[in-house]
């Protein structure tokens, strides 16, 4: 688990194909801001743009480590086939602060940037959401873009999905990837944990207090 707040902002430095055909991953080799590795191991997982991921292997020394990727991960997510930087997030221990929101690191969905412009000291993001997203998306909720844990502030339904927008505070612009963006960029989408459980509950047709009646 994870909770959208980035500890880090890292790099792919390198992308080695693992086979010689699309239905094979790519070996990601990172480098980490400095000291970043000093407590992880291999195994661990640290999550890339907002998809987790498996520590293979780390030079805690020389502040880098490798992840393997599916290519099926690379088909659901964004940002992650190529050298470039990445918000990197290691996994919440059982007695961290809860800063962001319940994250799982499991992307659900691939958004498209409609709008990145300063208004007054903050920046305003427009995403547009895939259809299928669109239905767990409310103002005030929780949403994770790129790893990042931001409050939506207002959504609007169109064909084909829908477009919500957040306010960025200039140090989230300034601490994570974020600022980077512009219209056209793709990024990571997660909905909210609990979003998730009300639609199962809701479309299985079972209540708080057990199965409904017939």
């Amino acid at each position: 688990m994870f909770t959208g707040i980035i500890s880090g902002i890292g790099r792919i430095v390198a992308a080695e194909a693992l086979g010689a055909d699309a239905a094979h991953g790519k070996r990601l080799t990172l480098a980490a801001p400095r000291g970043y590795l000093d407590d992880a191991g291999l195994g661990d997982s640290i999550a890339l743009n907002g998809a987790c991921m498996t520590v293979t292997s780390l030079d805690a020394a020389a502040d880098r480590f490798t992840i393997d990727i599916s290519a099926e991960s690379l088909a659901k997510t964004a940002g992650l086939a190529e050298p470039g930087e990445v918000n990197l997030e290691k996994a919440l221990r059982a007695n961290d602060r809860l800063g962001g929101h319940l994250v799982s690191g499991h992307v659900d969905g691939v958004g498209t940037v409609a709008r990145f412009a300063p208004v007054g000291e903050s920046w305003e993001l427009r995403v547009l959401a895939p259809r299928e997203l669109a239905r767990f998306l409310a103002v005030k909720g929780s949403i994770t873009v790129n790893g990042v844990s931001l409050t939506v502030n207002d959504v609007r339904d169109i064909d084909g999905g829908c477009v919500f927008g957040i306010n960025l505070i200039p140090h989230t612009v300034q601490n994570t990837t974020l600022g980077g963006l512009a219209a056209g960029h793709r990024v990571n989408l997660e909905i909210d944990l609990i979003a998730r459980y009300v639609e199962r509950m809701l479309g299985a047709g079972v209540s708080v207090h057990g199965p409904a009646s017939a």
